[in-house]
């Protein structure tokens, strides 16, 4: 069995329950707590789930959001069995063989 680990990003969701529905709307508070991002970047980190954040980015959103870190980043686990191969525990087709027929005819006699 195999797990696949993988944050979820709940910025947006905390956003529209603080009536912020813009990404835009970001930009001047995160301005006002000394973060200074572009517009595409506020876009990409409210839409897509960031790889890396910086530290300070993090406490000026739960600042502004009035959550903490945990609000915003939620850890996912998904476990995956392995299917089970074929050939596993039993005859394989590999261990089976033809077997060479014989004709017989209803008199008895064989070819």
């Amino acid at each position: 069995m195999t797990k696949k680990l993988s944050m979820l990003w709940h910025l947006r969701q905390l956003m529209a329950a603080k009536g912020m529905f813009q990404t835009t709307d970001l930009v001047e508070p995160l301005h006002e707590r000394g973060i200074e991002l572009s517009r595409q970047m506020v876009h990409r980190i409210v839409t897509k789930p960031p790889q890396r954040i910086n530290t300070d980015l993090l406490a000026a959103l739960c600042d502004i959001l009035d959550c903490t870190p945990s609000d915003l980043l939620e850890l996912h686990v998904e476990e995956h069995r392995q299917p089970q191969a074929v050939n596993d525990g039993g005859p394989g087709i590999g261990d089976l063989r033809p077997i060479r027929a014989k004709i017989r005819r209803p008199d008895g006699v064989s070819e």
